[in-house]
């Protein structure tokens, strides 16, 4: 066999080598990513089994929820009426944790999905709707707080460009983090959050 002959089959046998290398090297890959989401996957489904204590969350009031319209009675803590609206927002859901620990992430019921979402406050409380996802209502003698911070749950952002609402449901304090689609919106509603929370504690 003359050298060219040689030096070709080798070129050829060494293309198909490098082949079959990536080809085991793309399966490898897609294989560690899928069991990464799966242990993701199981982590977050653990850590909703750990807080399976906390009550289901108050739905927001609606003529469907309520008596006079029709349905039934309204869960405990949400009002026949939330009032006039104070403030209203729209922006971002990022989270909730667990007050004062902004990575021990809550999950259960819906409040560790990530959504777009509009604030409305009213004497009532807080109205928090998620586009896909899970509303719920705060009603307003369960404010704890409000403060601006820069991470919640995994997510960082600039100094003070979180809204976070410290809120009681169940035996629970958590933190739920929100970032308003004007940020400069972000003073008023602590201003407003806290004047109200202090104004219904003093009512006590």
């Amino acid at each position: 066999m003359t050298p060219v002959i040689l030096l070709a089959a080798e070129k050829e046998s060494a293309e198909v080598t490098d082949w079959a290398a990536r080809i085991g090297w793309v399966v490898g890959l897609v294989l560690f990513v899928a069991l990464v989401y799966w242990l993701m996957r199981e982590g977050w489904r653990w850590r909703g089994t750990l807080q399976g204590d906390l009550p289901e969350l108050p739905s927001r009031p609606s003529t469907a929820t309520t008596p006079g319209g029709g349905g039934e009675p309204p869960l405990p803590g949400m009002p026949d009426d939330p009032g006039r609206a104070r403030l209203s927002m729209s922006g971002r859901y990022h989270g909730s944790t667990t007050a004062g620990q902004w990575l021990d992430r809550i999950v259960a019921h819906g409040l560790g999905t990530r959504s777009r979402v509009e604030l409305t406050l009213t004497d009532a409380g807080l109205d928090v709707v998620r586009p896909g996802a899970e509303d719920f209502f705060v009603p307003a003698d369960a404010l704890r707080g409000a403060r601006l911070d820069k991470g919640i749950a995994g997510k960082v952002l600039t100094e003070g460009g979180l809204l976070v609402v410290t809120w009681a449901h169940g035996e629970r304090l958590i933190d739920s983090g929100f970032r308003s689609d004007h940020a400069a919106e972000h003073n008023e509603w602590v201003e407003t959050l806290n004047h109200m929370i202090n104004k219904t504690e003093g009512a006590r």
